[in-house]
C-alpha cells in the first residue's frame, strides 16, 4: 500500500452513511421490585397528558449523523450533543411526539443517575422524571455503552490507524483480543441505567406496565463489502478489520446489550444488521444507512485535529435520517407486538422489520 496515499485525501464532509453501532431487540417489561419505603402507583388509563415517547443514550440516539440538529444542541454554551429532529424517537408511530434526552458521546454514567455531566446537560434519567410527570411516557427507549469500555471510537481509529500505518496490527487484532474483557466491565453498567431508568419513572408515579421500556444495541457501521478504493471515498480501513466488526464486535455489544435487558426486565432490540447491505461505502452515497469518515484520516491517526476537529469526526460512521427512519419502523412494530426481544432485519419492501430468533 501507498504510505503517502491517505495523506493526500481529505474526505469530504458530505459523505454519508449509516453507522455505529447495532441493535439487538429484547423483550417483555417485567415487573421490577419496588423502591425500598414506596409503593408503585399506576398511571390511570384514562390519563389526559399528551403521550410521548422519551429516548435516552448517546449518539446513536440523539440523531449525530442525520443532521440539522436542534438549537442549543450545535455547539451553543459548549452543547454539542447534536439531538436531530431526524432520530428515530420523533418518527415513531407509538406516540404524537418524541422527547430526545440523548445527547452525543453520553456514557453511563451521564445517562443513568450517576451525576455525570455531558456538554453542561445533567443526568438523563433525572430529567426523564421532569418529562413523565408533564407527560405520559407510553415508551422509554435507551441506547448506551459504546462510549464506556467498548469506545466504539476510539475503536473505529484503531482501525484507521492500521490503514494509514500498514506496519500496525489491524484492530482485529490490537482490539479484538480486549473485547470480551470490556464487555463484561460494561454489562453491569447497562444494568445499572436501566434500574435508574425504573427509579425515575417511579417517582413520576409510573409502574413498571404502564410504559414499554426497550433497550436497543448498535448498527454495524461497515462491511468487507467494499470497492478496491473504499479508503479514498470515506472508508479507510481493511476489509478484514470491517468483516471482524460486522460479524464479532457488534454482534457480541448487541448480546451484551440483550443480556443487560434481559437481568433488568427490559425489552430488548438489535439493531446490528439494520444497515445491512447499506453500510457505508458498499454502495452510491445516497442509498447508504451510514456516513462515512467526514475528516482527514492522517489528521485523525495523528490526533493533530484539536477539539474542534474532533467534532467534526463526531459524525462520522453514524446512521443517517433514512436509517432514524427504518429504525423508527421497526421500533414501532416491536413495541406494538408485545415480545420481548427481536431484531430489525431489511426484508424485501426496502425497510427493517423485527424478527424473533428461531
Amino acid at each position: 500500500m501507498n504510505l503517502s496515499l491517505p495523506r493526500l485525501v481529505r474526505i469530504p464532509l458530505l459523505f454519508v452513511g449509516a453507522a455505529a453501532l447495532t441493535v439487538v431487540a429484547v423483550g417483555a417489561v417485567l415487573a421490577a421490585p419496588p423502591l425500598t419505603g414506596r409503593a408503585q402507583a399506576a398511571v390511570p388509563p384514562d390519563d389526559p397528558r399528551p403521550p410521548v415517547v422519551v429516548a435516552l443514550g448517546d449518539s446513536a440516539a440523539s440523531g449525530e449523523g442525520a443532521g440539522d440538529y436542534e438549537p442549543g444542541t450545535r455547539g451553543e454554551g459548549g452543547n454539542h450533543c447534536h439531538r436531530s429532529p431526524a432520530a428515530y424517537v420523533h418518527r415513531t408511530t407509538l406516540a404524537g411526539r418524541g422527547v430526545n434526552l440523548a445527547c452525543s458521546g453520553a456514557d453511563t454514567a451521564q445517562v443513568g443517575a450517576g451525576g455525570g455531566v455531558r456538554y453542561t446537560e445533567r443526568s438523563q434519567t433525572a430529567r426523564l422524571t421532569d418529562v413523565a410527570r408533564r407527560d405520559r411516557v407510553v415508551a422509554v427507549t435507551v441506547q448506551v455503552g459504546a462510549n464506556d469500555e467498548p469506545d466504539l471510537s476510539g475503536t473505529a481509529v484503531a482501525c484507521i490507524r492500521a490503514f494509514v500505518h500498514p506496519l500496525e496490527p489491524g484492530c482485529r487484532t490490537s482490539v479484538g483480543p480486549t473485547w470480551a474483557a470490556r464487555l463484561a466491565a460494561v454489562g453491569p453498567r447497562i444494568e445499572g441505567v436501566v434500574r435508574d431508568v425504573r427509579a425515575a419513572m417511579a417517582a413520576a408515579g409510573y409502574a413498571d406496565p404502564d410504559y414499554a421500556l426497550v433497550l436497543l444495541s448498535y448498527a454495524a457501521p461497515g462491511s468487507e463489502a467494499m470497492p478496491a478504493w473504499h479508503g479514498v471515498q470515506g472508508c479507510p480501513y481493511s476489509r478484514p478489520d470491517a468483516r471482524w466488526a460486522r460479524t464479532e464486535a457488534f454482534p457480541a455489544l448487541a448480546a451484551t446489550i440483550g443480556a443487560a435487558a434481559a437481568h433488568t426486565g427490559a425489552r430488548f432490540l438489535d439493531l446490528t444488521r439494520v444497515a445491512e447491505g447499506r453500510e457505508a461505502c458498499t454502495g452510491a452515497l445516497r442509498d447508504e444507512w451510514q456516513r462515512r469518515l467526514s475528516v482527514d484520516p492522517a489528521a485523525l491517526v495523528a490526533g493533530t485535529l484539536g477539539a474542534a476537529g474532533m467534532r467534526l469526526f463526531q459524525e462520522s460512521f453514524h446512521p443517517t435520517a433514512a436509517a432514524h427512519t427504518a429504525i423508527a419502523g421497526c421500533l414501532s412494530e416491536f413495541v406494538r407486538a408485545g415480545g420481548s426481544r427481536a431484531a430489525c432485519v431489511p426484508a424485501r419492501d426496502g425497510r427493517v422489520h423485527p424478527e424473533v430468533a428461531a
